[in-house]
């Protein structure tokens, strides 16, 4: 099942007797055993029919015991199993999986890897069990994820503001939720989250940013381009080299791509990109037109050269600060 799934089902109450929550993101497996023990059991009941334990300190009799146990005053009892990567007799609970008790709910979650479900144990979750393979997001993918995500809290969020968040904070989704709780909070139901509203609530700069930096050597607007690269030599977790680099390697490669699928429609051309609306992609346009096939390919060289001059790489290092590189890096994009 998807997360969405598992979710629309335990806010329907249709509990399931085994969940197996697994993988490296954190955030997914969190999010569904917290709303299972919101959801499942009152506070009165939680006293005598919820049980946390921990794979660290636990084996599989343990839990066994305790899963085997019926509720009291209460229709159901959970049991909840942290960490379970590091309990060494985990596969030892095949024999409940099989034959698991109707009335108790036991989650176990299982974090920062996944679980081999073609072995005989993993058969058997697949077989008896509601399972989720939790995996990070890819990059391109978070904007739209945080967009979904703040619909849930009754809010929505302009392009721009979905992608300074996304590409500011990464793929975290811990640390993004963190953020955009910060706005629930602040922002009344319906308001729309701009990057004014990023930068009040979240700090990050509406003005001094990796997206205004990039508009600006697209737009060859030298004045506004120093001053952003000036801001991040004098905060520099404001504006990290390699953060910089990243973003505007990706944008000029896209923007290179461009020039070879003109005779395309937008919507072909979106999907080629993978870009996630029209608004998009009037900036890598605008920067086709203002730097041809040949420039952005000496531009992707001057990104590629500084990457590695940051990271002190061979005859690339230079010993210099990042803020020395930017500005030297910077200058070079917007006097080719």
């Amino acid at each position: 099942m998807t997360f969405e799934q598992i979710v629309g089902s335990i806010k329907k109450r249709e509990f399931k007797p085994i969940y197996f929550l697994h993988g490296t993101e954190s955030y997914f497996i969190d999010a569904i055993s917290d709303l299972i023990e919101d959801q499942l059991l009152t506070e009165s009941e939680k006293a005598f029919n919820q049980l946390l334990l921990y794979g660290k300190d636990a084996n599989h009799l343990d839990v066994i015991d305790q899963a085997r146990r019926y509720p009291m005053m209460s229709r159901f009892q959970l049991v909840l199993l942290k960490e379970a990567q590091d309990m060494r007799s985990l596969k030892e609970l095949e024999g409940y999986i099989a034959t698991p008790t109707p009335t108790t709910v036991l989650v176990i979650c299982h974090k920062h890897k996944k679980l081999n479900l073609n072995s005989a144990f993993g058969k058997k979750l697949k077989a008896n069990a509601v399972v989720l393979e939790s995996n990070p997001l890819y990059d391109n993918q978070v904007p739209d994820w945080i967009v979904k995500y703040l619909k849930g809290k009754k809010l929505s969020i302009t392009p721009p503001a979905a992608s300074i968040v996304a590409e500011y904070l990464g793929t975290d989704l811990s640390k993004v939720v963190n953020e955009l709780d910060k706005l629930a909070i602040n922002l009344a139901p319906g308001s729309e989250v701009t990057p004014r509203e990023v930068e009040l609530h979240i700090g990050i700069s509406k003005d001094y940013n990796v997206f205004e930096l990039q508009r600006a050597i697209t737009q060859r607007d030298i004045l506004k381009a120093n001053r952003i690269v000036q801001y991040f030599s004098a905060n520099p977790k404001k504006g990290p080299m390699q953060l910089v680099v990243s973003s505007l390697y990706n944008f000029f490669s896209k923007v290179y791509m461009l020039h070879f699928l003109r005779n395309l429609s937008d919507q072909e051309v979106l999907k080629l990109l993978n870009l996630r609306s029209a608004w998009f992609l009037k900036e890598y346009r605008l920067a086709a037109r203002n730097f041809n096939k040949l420039k952005t390919e000496q531009m992707i060289d001057i990104l590629k050269d500084y990457d590695l001059k940051s990271k002190g790489v061979g005859f690339n290092s230079t010993g210099k600060a990042d803020g020395t590189l930017l500005k030297e890096m910077v200058w070079k994009l917007l006097h080719l």
